[in-house]
């Protein structure tokens, strides 16, 4: 659904190169459905990397993040228990997994919408960046599988191989985000006051009014009334938006809480 029709991208003549021009894409709730954290989570508790306890803690996060946005104390909570679990996990071992949560879980939570405008920006030849607080090993793959020029993540320190429960820089959320964005323009010659921002968090204004066109996409409450008050475009891929998206959201969640207590039923009885 289309709210706004103004800064679509404008596609440019075969063979034109948009030098200078970019299109920057949050994650979570923008370009797919929920966040890729919790699935990552997922996939490391069907490997016993921590308790069932943690595990539906997670997806009772997720419920609230897909129903109402993000919160800072959510997204610290996850952040400060993600880095105490991967203490001494190797980084090879993330790397793959990274594969796997994608064809096993993200694949098929990527909005369609999203992807058609990521790839409207690619066929005019400007570059296209995702910029989420998802480890960056993660936000890669997902970039690399859907074709994108690259990816800029939060990035765990590593040492001998392993992760030290330690951040490389800031952690890649609110501010940081611009800040890393104005990183790259800078690196990659690009004229920000040409580019595309997409996210549905207020949290990422700065991200937002850091490019010429930002755009909102399936908009947090406090970010689809900034969107309006500042005629910026906002598009919502959520079927049915509220009521309709609530009971096919919750059965997502609760089915993988229940797939988690089925497993954990399943190792208590052997």
């Amino acid at each position: 659904m289309l709210d706004a029709t103004r800064t679509e991208p404008h596609a440019l003549p075969p063979g034109a190169a948009a030098r200078g021009e970019a299109a920057f894409f949050d994650v979570d709730n923008t370009l797919m459905r929920g966040a890729s954290l919790f699935h990552v989570a997922r996939k490391m508790y069907q490997r016993k990397a921590f308790t069932l306890r943690f595990a539906m803690g997670l997806a009772w996060k997720q419920l609230r993040f897909i129903m109402r946005g993000e919160t800072m104390t959510d997204v610290d909570s996850v952040r400060d228990a993600a880095l105490a679990f991967a203490i001494g996990i190797a980084h090879e071992d993330i790397l793959a997994l990274g594969e796997e949560v994608y064809d096993e879980m993200i694949a098929s939570k990527i909005w369609p919408g999203a992807r058609a405008l990521a790839e409207q920006h690619l066929s005019s030849h400007r570059q296209v960046w995702l910029v989420t607080g998802t480890p960056v090993e993660v936000a890669g793959v997902i970039a690399s599988r859907l074709g994108l020029t690259g990816a800029l993540g939060t990035v765990g320190e590593v040492a001998d191989g392993l992760y030290t429960g330690r951040l490389v820089g800031d952690f890649l959320h609110g501010p940081a985000k611009a800040a890393a964005v104005l990183e790259l323009a800078e690196r990659e010659n690009l004229e920000l006051t040409r580019c595309w921002a997409y996210s549905d968090s207020y949290n990422d204004i700065p991200l937002l009014t850091a490019v010429g066109h930002p755009v909102a996409i399936n908009p947090d409450a406090r970010l689809r009334r900034h969107a309006r008050a500042n005629n910026w475009p906002v598009y919502d891929f959520r079927s049915g938006r509220r009521a309709a998206t609530f009971g096919l959201q919750a059965a997502t969640v609760a089915g993988s809480v229940y797939g988690l207590w089925r497993g954990f039923s399943r190792f208590r009885s052997r």
